[in-house]
């Protein structure tokens, strides 16, 4: 996965960790460095930036080959008493990866509150509180909005809000047992 690739077309990208845009000319040079959760982190000249998963046939990639796929959620990550829906929702949010850290959102225990609640007409929202590990961090709004985008493919959600909040304050201790064993923590 380390080795270099040259952009088959021209492509947006997401600067890391600015979180700005920037446009990747045909031909860069480009090295894959992580690929998770349908998204490509890849090392330029330039610095990293982020690939969307709309945008793997820039990196060669064959976009019908990618998948949507929806990793199980842990039960030691939902509060008790969740319905299936919520389940559900957790199960998306864990294919939300910050694109410096190989563990998702959920396991990286930035998800500190997730709920279903009932609209008017029988319609299902999700609501979504999470924080970053830095509250500079430029890509908070592509984060939240990626775990936005991932709900919103569950067939019976009709809307979804994430909000990053920074109360209480993040810390390596809210990684779960099995981001820490993926980090080399345990």
């Amino acid at each position: 996965m380390h080795s270099s690739i040259e952009l088959k077309r021209e492509v947006e990208a997401i600067q890391i960790p600015s979180g700005e845009t920037v446009k990747l000319p045909l031909g860069t040079k480009v090295i894959i460095t992580q690929s998770l959760g349908g998204t490509y982190t890849v090392a330029t000249d330039f610095g990293l930036a982020r690939i969307q998963a709309r945008d793997v046939d820039a990196l060669g990639i064959d976009p019908a080959a990618e998948e949507k796929k929806t990793e199980p959620a842990s039960s030691s990550n939902i509060p008790a008493g969740a319905s299936d829906l919520e389940h559900e929702v957790w199960g998306q949010l864990r294919n939300v990866f910050d694109p410096e850290i190989p563990v998702n959102i959920v396991d990286l225990g930035l998800v500190y509150d997730c709920r279903v609640v009932d609209m008017p007409e029988g319609k299902k929202r999700a609501e979504v509180k999470m924080t970053l590990t830095a509250p500079g961090c430029g890509m908070g709004p592509t984060i939240a909005a990626d775990a936005q985008s991932r709900i919103m493919t569950i067939e019976d959600m009709d809307d979804a809000a994430v909000e990053l909040v920074w109360d209480p304050p993040w810390n390596q201790d809210m990684i779960s047992v099995e981001g820490k064993m993926k980090l080399g923590m345990i």
